[in-house]
């Protein structure tokens, strides 16, 4: 896969995000994750990487977006996905962060909306909406489970058709949700999780 272009401001966005600092602690969260893609990549098989909270509602959704974004930017053929524990919609506090970081998002109306998250003039849009882990639209085996919280993580002991299961556990930026510091709190979940997605794909060789 080459690599692909992606909308200016979200490709200035990255280069921002290129020099966060990612801690000691949080790269040796992260190895297992860069592991897992480098065996599959070498191994020729797809990788298929499944995003799991509770509500798939903010992190999971978060993180199921940048992985697709920055693999792609980094020419890594990756399926991402996500899901939760119980279907619920994915939240407009972190649509609104995904906007202000440079992607362009069409959503509908409605309890739980699909929302098309576009990055890139030149590839298909990531498809987000809440549901469960075991989705039919999920991938039932040969996957990653990554858990983005510990709530999940603690609840689901088992994924069924999983090859690798990986704690990522980022904080909620949902208790800041009808405050003045939710659009700062969001921005900062978001950025971590982009700034951690660079760090995994650059590390893929």
């Amino acid at each position: 896969m080459s690599q692909t272009n992606l909308y200016p401001d979200l490709k200035k966005k990255l280069e921002v995000l290129n020099k966060l600092e990612v801690p000691s602690y949080r790269k040796e969260v992260l190895n297992p994750l860069i592991n897992f893609i480098q065996k599959e990549k070498d191994s020729g098989n797809q990788i298929q990487l499944n995003f799991i909270c509770t509500h798939n509602s903010r992190r999971s959704q978060l993180g199921q977006v940048w992985a697709k974004a920055i693999s792609a930017h980094n020419g890594i053929d990756t399926d991402c996905f996500s899901g939760g524990t119980e279907e619920t919609a994915f939240f407009k506090n972190a649509i609104d962060a995904l906007r202000r970081a440079g992607f362009r998002i069409n959503s509908e109306a409605g309890e739980n909306p699909h929302s098309e998250v576009f990055y890139s003039e030149e590839q298909k849009p990531v498809v987000c909406y809440s549901k469960v882990y075991d989705a039919p639209e999920n991938p039932s085996e040969n996957f990653a489970a990554v858990m983005t919280c510990s709530h999940a993580d603690e609840n689901c002991p088992f994924i069924p058709g999983s090859k690798a299961r990986i704690a990522l556990d980022y904080n909620d930026p949902k208790e800041f949700d009808d405050t003045p510091l939710a659009e700062k709190k969001y921005n900062e979940r978001s950025d971590q999780i982009g700034s951690e997605m660079i760090y995994v794909f650059e590390n893929i060789k």
